[in-house]
This record gives C-alpha cells, structure tokens and sequence, in this order.
C-alpha cells in the first residue's frame, strides 16, 4: 500500500495548479448560485473548457449532470458536486483489458516527439514490469539521437533489464530484428522499444513505424500488440494535437502522460481520452521510478478535487 498511497499524495500535490484552475472556479459557482439554471451549467462549462477538459468531454459532462439532475431531482447546486465528479469519472474509465499485455507475452512500441520523457518513461516502465517478475528487453530503436540510446542504456543498467542497440543511424527496423531474436531465445515476457517520433516529418515517420511493424508482424506474429505514444502533460493542448497527429499515423493504444506534477494543464488527461478515445494508460508525476503509475480515474479525480482517498479514511 506504501508506495500507492505515496503516490495519490504527490499526485494530490502535483495537481495543485490544475486543482487551482478547475476547481476553485466550480466551488465558487457551487456557492455562488441559488438555483440550478442555464447560466449555472455554462459557468461550469466554462470552466471546465478552460481547465483543458476539451470540447467533446466537457459537452458529455454537462449533458451527464443534466440528466442525473432532472432524475434526482436536484435542486441545490451544492448537491452537485459529487455528480459532476463522477460524471467526470465516467468519462475516463481505462476498462478492464488496458493492462493486457502485461500478461501475455508482448511487444510494446513507444512514440514520442523529442522532450517529452519518451526515454524516461520507457525506463520506469521497464522497472516496473521487473519488479512485477517480468522478463523485459529494451529495444533502442530510436536510433535518429545518439543521446536517445545512452539514455536508455543508463535506464536498462538501473532497472536491470538487458538493452539491444544498433549504431547511430541504423535502421530502427533491424534493432527491433535483433531485439526480437534475443527475446525468443531468452522467452522474455515483454519487448519494450524505443522509436522515434519527428511529427513534423510524417510521411518519414510512417514509413519507418510501418516497417518496423512488418518485421514484428513476420518474426513474432504471436506476440501480444501495444502502442504507447508518450506525451508532455504541459504542453496541454499541444498534447492533444500531437496524440491526434500520432493516432491518423500509427494504431495507438494507449498514452503515457508525463510532467503533471506543476502543471495548471492536467485536465487534459480527460480531453485525449475523450476526443480520441484513447486511454490514458499511465502518468508520470515526477522524476523517480515510482512516478510513472498506471493512470486510475478514480484516483486522478480525486486527487483533482482533493476528495479524501476512501482508503486513507479507514
């Protein structure tokens, strides 16, 4: 429990700003009207397009509340508080096979532009996987930066997980070959690689993403598919663009949303899974391994709202 709790606290903590730019706003609208009527739901509409939530998602909220206000018949705005959260819990809810590959045998591919802890978080999840008794292998197949295989190095040494490499410049496709032989010889459980992401050159990229998965295609056609594109928490909207760019390119399964600890941006964690229907799999609050946790909506919310974790109160 230690290190879960430890989390919801510095997620709390790292969710101060977006809390300021959401949260306070809402309260004030929960204080300040007396009845709950057209201008009540846009103020907080309003509020919540502001706070990064996106159009799509904000629209669902609002359309949630309405309906569960008319049900219930609601006449206090204050007794809506706890509607609106779990309308927008409702809205981020991962399911229940988001973690799938981390029980079958499987390759993860990870994108991500340059900047936005793509080598970092594909460190801590190697880590991770280890702790959980997974064999991992590393795959650096980012091979477009020198920094990006060093990086890497440095994170399979500290998570103790083996890292197949090729020369600067090499084909990411012959990386993920070789990557792939060592992780049937050595029957690993998870094959994580480490690709690039230059959006501004798409076509480029697209070609290089759709050879590297013919060749997982043909040598391991058994393997279990994951695609994480990693994405910078503080680049809020930007975010959501470049998760849009990157899903018309490649089947992204998932998001690995980093740096929310000091951003007012968190919001954004519900727009990308709203707009795109793309899951947020796992975020990043901070720099050590411990950082990096499997996204819980319910956990997020909270911590975005200060609710006390039912668990804490125990």
């Amino acid at each position: 429990m230690g290190e879960k709790k430890g989390f919801f606290k510095r997620l709390v903590e790292g969710l101060t700003k977006t809390r300021n730019n959401i949260v306070s706003g809402i309260d004030s609208i929960f204080s300040g009207f007396s009845a709950i009527d057209e201008d009540f739901y846009e103020e907080i509409e309003e509020i919540l397009i502001m706070g990064d939530l996106g159009i799509n998602a904000t629209t669902a909220i609002i359309e949630d509340l309405k309906q569960k206000v008319k049900e219930q018949h609601i006449k206090e705005p204050s007794a809506c508080k706890q509607l609106l959260i779990d309308s927008i819990k409702a809205q981020m809810n991962v399911g229940e096979t988001a973690y799938e590959f981390e029980n079958r045998q499987s390759v993860v591919l990870v994108i991500g532009v340059n900047g936005v802890g793509k080598t970092t978080s594909i460190g801590k999840l190697a880590g991770k996987l280890k702790d959980q008794g997974k064999k991992v292998i590393l795959a650096a197949a980012d091979t477009f930066r020198a920094a990006a295989g060093e990086q890497l190095t440095e994170w399979a040494h500290r998570a103790g997980v083996e890292i197949i490499s090729g020369q600067e410049g090499s084909d990411p496709a012959a990386v993920v070959y070789d990557a792939i032989q060592a992780s049937k010889a050595r029957n690993a459980d998870v094959l994580l690689c480490d690709t690039a992401g230059r959006l501004h050159n798409k076509k480029n990229l697209m070609a290089e993403l759709g050879k590297i998965n013919r060749v997982i295609d043909r040598e391991y056609p058994e393997a279990y598919r994951e695609t994480l594109v990693v994405l910078d928490g503080t680049t809020g909207q930007n975010a959501l663009a470049q998760a849009r760019q990157f899903s018309e390119i490649a089947d992204i399964t998932g998001i690995i949303l980093t740096k929310l600890d000091g951003t007012a941006k968190g919001g954004i964690a519900v727009a990308i899974h709203s707009e795109l229907g793309i899951p947020v799999k796992y975020i990043g609050v901070g720099e050590s391994i411990d950082d990096l946790q499997k996204f819980d909506a319910d956990e997020f919310v909270n911590a975005l709202f200060d609710v006390k974790d039912s668990e804490e109160e125990e």
